[in-house]
Order: structure tokens, then C-alpha cells, then sequence
């Protein structure tokens, strides 16, 4: 099945647009379609950009550099005066998300005595364990350090994000808490984990057409999966193909298409408790791109 290209007036000059987003099966497979020329859009050419979360998050609220970015839902507040959030591209936890794992069995009244590993203070997994108990103390590790960091003896406990939420057993670890099941009771709504936010300055009409060339890709990929999941395979961190299929379908779905309205109420009550209990110093201001 062949994309549908957005229409648009064809433009003798490219316009250049540039994405940036993690170097993650998940991300890998949402962007096959633009990455792999599968979704075209006529006078729009899409240049892309791989960098781990914490980096593009820090990036997008120091530099702005890229027209679009995968953000943690975190770090929006910092840079919503640039940055409009896209309706579509993100990865939401649907009673599953970040988890803090231990190298021998915790009771999750017991990680106030304890160093936690995290993998960035402006993911959104380090603002929902602070909603959880703000009284963990924590140090910041790159996130694919994590579980061997704590295999290693330097940390009792991790906060573990990407595959690690589906591997951590095979390397012995324990589950103390799944902050997505945490948050689906104490809330009732899904884990809004990460999104894409689209340059304000780039004007409504072409956010109508980014938004939509991104939606097309998400489809695309959806739509002829096992060449996506072949293309997301050279990303997917030494996973076994059913392992890497089974974390690609956790959060490239139909809501990556369309949080949905419940799924946009979880990102506005999320940053607003962050915002109330003190996390987040910014008031979070929510625009989406449709």
C-alpha cells in the first residue's frame, strides 16, 4: 500500500525540515516512512537527526535547533515559548511505563534509603517518580548504563526506561515499582511519555503539512509492519525479534496516530501536578498541533 501525500502546491525549492529523534526501535519504526522516502511530500525534503531523549530534550530548551524533535513530555513546559506540541508521534503507556527495578527484592517504602539511578532529570520518567516519592534521592546516569550499573554494585536501584522494561529479568533484576501501573491508579488515565513538538515559527500550514506527512509515516509503518520492524531491527539494541516487535506494539498503535482526548488530559493533568507539587518550575501552557 502507498502512502497518501499530503497535497500541496509543488515548490521549485525544497523546504528543508529537520527532525530529530532517538535512535530507538520505537522511533525507528513511527519514522520509517519519512526516513525511507516510503511517505513523500512534494517540495518538502525531511532531513533526520538520531540522539538519545535526554540529549534532544536539553537541546530543544537550550538551542532549538531542529524543526522537529522528540521531547520528553517533561521537558515541554521549558520550551513551549518555541515549540508547539504534534497531535500525533507520541508514546504513551497504557497501564505499563518506566520502571524502578533493584538488584535484590525492595518494598517501595525502603527506596527512601537508597541511591536511585536515573536516565535524565528532564525525562518524563524522572517527573513521575518525584510525583511518586519526592523524597528519592537520585543521580543521573546515561540510560543504557543503568542496569549495569546497578549489576555492578554503584546503585541498589535503577529507574529503567526503552527496552530495559521488558529485559531487566533476564539479567536478574527485581521489579520494585511500574510507575505506569502507579500512575493508572492512582489517576485513572494512560502514562503520556514522549512526543514531537513542531517550531512555532514554522506557521499553521506547514505544521497542517508536517503534522500530516508524520501521521502518514506512523500509518505507513503500521500498515506493512514487518518492513518496518525489519528497518526498526538495525535500532532495537540486541533484541530478539519478538522481543523488539512486542516493545515497538507498547507505543507505535492507533494512539500514536491521536492521543485521544483522555490521552491529552493525561499530559495537561500530568505537567500540572508536576507544576503544583513544585517539579516543574514552568506553569505548562498545552498547544497541539492537529
Amino acid at each position: 500500500m502507498s502512502a497518501q501525500s499530503p497535497e500541496l502546491v509543488s515548490s521549485a525549492t525544497p523546504n528543508d525540515i529537520s527532525i530529530a529523534h532517538s535512535p530507538d526501535s520505537d522511533d525507528a519504526f513511527m519514522f520509517y516512512g519519512l526516513a525511507t522516502s516510503k511517505v513523500r511530500v512534494p517540495g518538502y525534503r525531511f532531513t533526520h537527526t538520531l540522539c538519545d531523549i535526554e540529549t534532544l530534550n536539553r537541546r530543544a530548551r537550550e538551542e532549538a535547533p531542529f524543526d522537529v524533535t522528540a521531547i520528553s513530555f517533561h521537558a515541554y513546559p521549558y520550551l513551549q515559548g518555541a515549540y508547539k506540541l504534534m497531535g500525533c508521534g507520541g508514546s504513551v503507556g497504557e497501564g505499563y511505563g518506566p520502571m524502578i527495578v533493584s538488584h535484590h527484592k525492595l518494598e517501595p517504602e525502603e527506596l527512601n534509603r537508597v541511591r536511585v539511578a536515573v536516565p535524565g532529570t528532564l525525562t518524563t520518567a524522572y517527573l513521575v517518580l518525584k510525583i511518586f516519592n519526592p523524597a528519592i534521592a537520585t543521580e543521573v546516569v546515561p540510560f543504557d548504563r543503568i542496569i549495569p550499573e546497578i549489576l555492578s554494585g554503584n546503585f541498589e536501584a535503577g529507574l529503567i526506561i526503552h527496552e530495559g522494561q521488558l529485559t531487566y529479568s533476564t539479567s536478574g533484576l527485581c521489579n520494585v515499582v511500574d510507575l505506569g501501573v502507579w500512575w493508572r491508579e492512582a489517576t485513572g488515565l494512560v502514562l503520556p511519555l514522549g512526543g514531537n513538538a513542531i517550531r512555532r515559527s514554522l506557521g499553521d500550514e506547514v505544521h497542517r503539512i508536517v503534522s500530516t506527512a508524520l501521521r502518514d509515516s506512523i500509518r505507513y509503518a503500521l500498515e506493512n509492519r514487518e518492513q518496518a520492524l525489519e528497518y526498526a531491527m538495525q535500532f532495537a539494541r540486541d533484541l530478539d525479534p519478538a522481543t523488539a516487535s512486542h516493545f515497538v506494539s507498547m507505543y507505535v498503535n492507533e494512539r500514536t496516530l491521536d492521543y485521544g482526548p483522555d490521552g491529552r488530559e493525561a499530559i495537561r493533568r500530568l505537567l500540572a501536578l508536576g507544576h503544583e507539587r513544585g517539579i516543574v518550575p514552568i506553569a505548562p501552557s498545552i498547544d497541539f498541533v492537529d
